[in-house]
């Protein structure tokens, strides 16, 4: 049955707050006057020293290099665990991945920006660190909660076990693999803005720019458009995962 917004045509809460977003992000500039009212008492109610756009590009950026990797090195880990050649290491794996997740990400910056540098290498093995842990574990569950009787079926139809893991197993495990990279994704989208302090170019930069001098005006800036875009992807994962099929019951 077709629902009322279906049937006019209405955008989705994902589609109005992709267009606030877009709006706030070109138009911050224009809302001088609105910060200036708000606290009086600041000469410089909005962040100029860089554009939104480039901010929220750059961060972008520093996140989907950083989740990619650790998306492609989380599932095929949770893929290798979880075969007979692979079942000895899970232990040793489990606690090695741990161990990252457990270090702050404000730790993992001061340890690698002596060897690495300021800028976005410290802050993108702090991420990949960061979000390695939900997507291997979730990939495990899901490989693991696959039935018996699937595998054997598609044994029996004569597949081998590569065919058994791409056409049968990972598919019946998409959506749980896809809760782990969604939680991976928006932890690192929020841990991103710290990445700022040491000097890579995100979100965090107005933010940390106003806890240091006071600005709250720069730090409301920087908060609005991080938590939109948090709820944003949130949102558009959530609509990637109903429109994954269901594993049977």
């Amino acid at each position: 049955m077709t629902s009322p917004r279906q049937a006019l045509h209405l955008p989705g809460p994902l589609a109005w707050l992709v267009v606030a977003f877009i709006a706030l992000t070109l138009g911050m500039p224009a809302l001088r006057p609105v910060f200036a009212a708000l606290f009086p008492y600041l000469d410089r109610p909005v962040y100029v020293q860089e554009s939104f756009v480039s901010l929220v590009l750059a961060h972008l950026e520093l996140v989907a290099v950083s989740s990619g990797a650790a998306v492609v090195v989380g599932v095929l880990a949770g893929i290798f665990v979880t075969r007979p050649a692979g079942a000895a290491f899970r232990g040793v794996l489990d606690t090695v991945v741990a161990m990252g997740q457990t270090f702050p990400p404000v730790a993992v910056l001061a340890l690698a920006v002596p060897a690495l540098g300021f800028g976005e290498p410290p802050a993108l093995i702090a991420l990949f660190l960061y979000g390695l842990l939900p997507v291997m574990q979730n990939t495990i569950v899901g490989l693991a909660d696959v039935p018996e009787a699937a595998r054997e079926a598609a044994a029996g139809l004569g597949m081998r076990r590569m065919q058994v893991l791409w056409q049968v197993e990972l598919p019946l495990a998409a959506g749980v693999i896809l809760a782990g990279i969604r939680t991976s994704v928006i932890i690192n989208l929020g841990t991103a803005a710290i990445a700022s302090t040491v000097g890579s170019k995100t979100l965090g930069s107005p933010i940390i720019l106003g806890l240091s001098g006071g600005n709250t005006a720069y730090v409301l800036q920087g908060a609005i458009l991080l938590g939109l875009l948090a709820v944003i992807l949130d949102l558009g994962f959530a609509r990637l995962a109903r429109a994954l099929p269901r594993r049977p019951s």
